[in-house]
């Protein structure tokens, strides 16, 4: 399988590729942004970054600022897609928040949906594979997870169902409890059928509570308190999350910052994306 380059940006020093392909795992054509910084190393660190309900890889990469910190930190970026497109499934376009756009990083098990919206294995194998023969300076052996909102629930998921594959994991706004949230039982009972045990599989809030792998590096987090998600909805519900982590004893910890007037969009992401940048950095091994 090859990539298309359907465009090569030069941005912050380095080039910034928006790329397509043809998926095994979705049996669609996904989009994928892809930055690599200014390097004269042979083995670029990579951080992965999962976006929320709605977007494409395009969010991110004009809004979050994060290839700006790619560069001075010395690591490359991978935007995926958050759900495949144009499967042509009846009520894939009915909802923003289920179907397209809304893949919610877990592998499908109901009839419907399982040929097609496997994003868990999209991202966490076939991408990074593939990626790995396309850009053969990117070190896809030391590589860390961030994302936000929806994706931030798909960062926190994957690091912690990939004990050891991830050097580090943060998110902005994650959805932590997705098995007691709106957002999550809509997802993961169309998506995983009425088992709440096919659930917890993928539920942070869950995961770590079994998590017993020797890396536990400190879990990162920004949340706004003006974020209505949170607020309101409770749809995010971190300091669940957090708790969680004490009662197992994760070592390293999770690092929850509440963040006084922030709301969910980019302007809260692209204020904090420095000290996430600055996190990935030390565990890539590109800081003290």
């Amino acid at each position: 399988m090859s990539f298309t380059i359907n465009a090569e940006i030069s941005q912050f020093h380095g080039k910034l590729y928006k790329l397509s392909h043809e998926s095994t795992s979705t049996k669609t054509k996904m989009d994928v942004n892809v930055f690599v910084p200014p390097s004269k190393s042979t083995k670029i660190p990579v951080l992965v970054y999962l976006s929320g309900l709605t977007c494409t890889p395009n969010n991110a990469t004009e809004k979050s600022f994060f290839q700006y910190f790619a560069t001075k930190y010395g690591f490359a970026l991978v935007f995926p897609d958050t759900s495949p497109r144009g499967a042509n499934i009846e009520g894939e376009d009915d909802s923003w928040d289920f179907g397209s756009g809304a893949g919610f990083y877990v592998d499908a098990t109901t009839e419907k949906w399982s040929k097609n919206y496997n994003m868990y294995s999209y991202v966490h194998k076939e991408l990074l594979t593939e990626l790995s023969k396309q850009f053969p300076t990117l070190d896809f052996e030391n590589i860390s997870l961030s994302g936000h909102s929806m994706g931030g629930f798909g960062a926190l998921s994957g690091f912690l169902s990939n004990p050891g594959k991830y050097k580090s994991v943060s998110a902005f706004a994650p959805i932590s409890n997705p098995s007691t949230c709106p957002w999550g039982e809509k997802n993961f009972g169309n998506y995983l059928g009425e088992d709440k045990a096919a659930w917890y599989k993928y539920d942070p809030t869950h995961l770590i509570a079994d998590y017993k792998h020797e890396h536990q590096p400190t879990i990162l987090i920004h949340q706004g308190s003006a974020d209505g998600f949170y607020a309101k909805d409770h749809q995010l519900q971190p300091e669940i999350f957090v708790d969680a982590a004490k009662k197992a004893g994760y070592k390293g910890g999770v690092e929850l910052h509440v963040a006084e007037g922030y709301d969910h969009s980019y302007f809260f992401i692209s204020t904090f994306a420095e000290e996430h940048a600055k996190h990935h950095a030390k565990y890539l091994g590109l800081s003290e």
